[in-house]
């Protein structure tokens, strides 16, 4: 397996599970990460939160963890990198405004990279206007805006993922199995154990 290079965008409030483990499974896998955040460099760090579902009506949510900055988000080239990760949380909701944020989206997608998005990720590709046509997945309270934004939203078990094109998209991070797992394949990656 030849290692990727990824982008990760990640911002204050990520979810702490859905930037920590993807981080760390690709890390594991052999590929190369950057996790970059607008207005921060290498060294910098975001403050996660974590999200848990408890019988209430939507998600609760607790502080999470300091997540390390890789690189600086002023210095990347989107043409250097062979795919993009998106984790959800409340980071999406600020990031879509960052005009740099949806070029670099666009980018992936217009070069149909693959592009993994998860929870509330799918509030920056609705934002970047590139869901006209795919099935998508997401946290649903983000379903009017896939379908806003052309998208078909799929309306899938809180561990399951979709992949439709070069996009893998899941509901929340119970399903990182299913998610990581159709990313790394979009990705060529062989696991053995």
């Amino acid at each position: 397996m030849a290692a990727k290079k990824i982008l990760m965008l990640v911002g204050d409030f990520v979810e702490d599970y859905e930037a920590m483990v993807p981080f760390q499974t690709l890390l594991a896998v052999g590929h190369e990460v950057h996790a970059v955040c607008p207005d921060k460099q290498a060294g910098d760090y975001v403050m996660t939160a974590i999200h848990d579902f408890e019988g209430q009506q939507t998600y609760t949510e607790k502080p999470g963890h300091r997540f390390g900055i890789t690189h600086d988000f002023a210095k990347i080239d989107a043409s250097a990198y062979d795919a993009l990760l998106i984790p959800g949380g409340r980071a999406p909701e600020y990031l879509r405004l960052n005009p740099t944020v949806i070029s670099l989206v666009q980018h992936f997608a217009q070069a149909k990279k693959p592009i993994a998005a998860v929870c509330h990720g799918a509030q920056i590709l609705a934002a970047a206007k590139v869901l006209e046509g795919v099935r998508c997945s997401a946290y649903p309270a983000c379903k009017p805006e896939v379908e806003l934004a052309g998208g078909h939203y799929a309306e899938i078990a809180v561990t399951e993922a979709v992949t439709d094109k070069n996009f893998v998209t899941a509901p929340a991070w119970p399903a990182h199995p299913a998610w990581m797992a159709q990313f790394l394949a979009l990705l060529g990656t062989k696991i053995s154990l």
